[in-house]
């Protein structure tokens, strides 16, 4: 059965789905986008998700494409129309088509495309069982990476280097040799006395909402977080060390730029947030 996409007011077979050569999402990155989870018939912590929709749209004085609370419905059944129990659901907003100027143009209505694909959980749970590589480049990106922002070029370049590399996932590492946060995901160590630590998310960094929900979480296992910045050998010499995001919950690190974290397996302390992490996160009905 062929998958289904919205866009633009219209549930469309997605080999037909297109937009405008002239939208600004293509000429100039002129959008935003959010990534929900999709398990067990349910959308994880969507009212966050659409909280930070928010955000963004507001930092770049993008419209809502559709009412507030006309969106869920749309995400719910392209949802239901792919048939999703797991998996995910993207949503995208641009500020819609324009003839190419660099300023905004006046009274365009921003474009909203919604897509849903299908996702193995097991095939996640044998990843964390075994823990994924990282490696660590240069900071490079623009100054407002707390927007949610299509304009991510430099997490491709970042992420095609982890993978030429045999790593999964790369770091993004500022000048003072602190560690950012993933080219998709956020970054945490477990230090040896078992705190978690991961960098503010004020400026700097995206926030994420599986970040949010895992501090939850934490206090749910009586865990202790840490908002700071870790160097990169702080990393190498952790507990534990993982990642966080809408796709992996929390995926262990066990490699850091080739140097194994600990023993080079995952560690008791990542699993069991990945273990409780549903019972915390808010669903809503799918």
């Amino acid at each position: 059965m062929p998958r289904i996409a919205y866009v633009n007011g219209r549930y469309v077979a997605l080999a037909d789905a297109f937009v405008h050569i002239e939208d600004r999402g293509y000429q100039f990155a002129d959008g935003v986008y959010e990534v929900c989870e999709v398990a067990r018939g349910f959308i994880v912590d969507m009212p966050r998700h659409l909280g930070r929709l928010n955000r963004s749209l507001t930092e770049l004085s993008i419209d809502w494409p559709v009412t507030r609370g006309v969106l869920p419905i749309i995400m719910r059944e392209v949802v239901r129309r792919n048939h999703v129990t797991d998996g995910l659901v993207y949503l995208q907003v641009t500020r819609g088509v324009a003839s190419r100027d660099f300023v905004f143009p006046a009274g365009t209505k921003p474009s909203l495309v919604v897509t849903a694909r299908k996702a193995d959980p097991a095939a996640a749970t044998k990843r964390a069982e075994s823990g994924i590589k990282v490696i660590t480049v240069p900071e490079n990106r623009w100054d407002r990476v707390d927007i949610k922002s299509v304009g991510l070029l430099p997490n491709v370049l970042a992420k095609q280097k982890a993978k030429e590399s045999g790593a999964q996932e790369a770091w993004f590492v500022d000048a003072d040799g602190i560690v950012k946060e993933g080219g998709s995901s956020n970054a945490w160590i477990i230090t040896r006395d078992g705190v978690l630590v991961t960098r503010p998310a004020e400026h700097g960094i995206l926030r994420g909402i599986t970040r949010t929900t895992l501090f939850e979480v934490a206090a749910k296992l009586g865990l202790k977080i840490e908002e700071r910045g870790f160097s990169v050998a702080e990393a190498k010499a952790a507990r534990e060390v993982f990642i966080s995001s809408a796709t992996t919950i929390a995926m262990p690190i066990v490699a850091i730029d080739g140097a194994p974290v600990a023993n080079g397996h995952p560690g008791s302390i990542t699993l069991s947030l990945r273990q409780a992490f549903f019972d915390v996160a808010e669903k809503s009905p799918a």
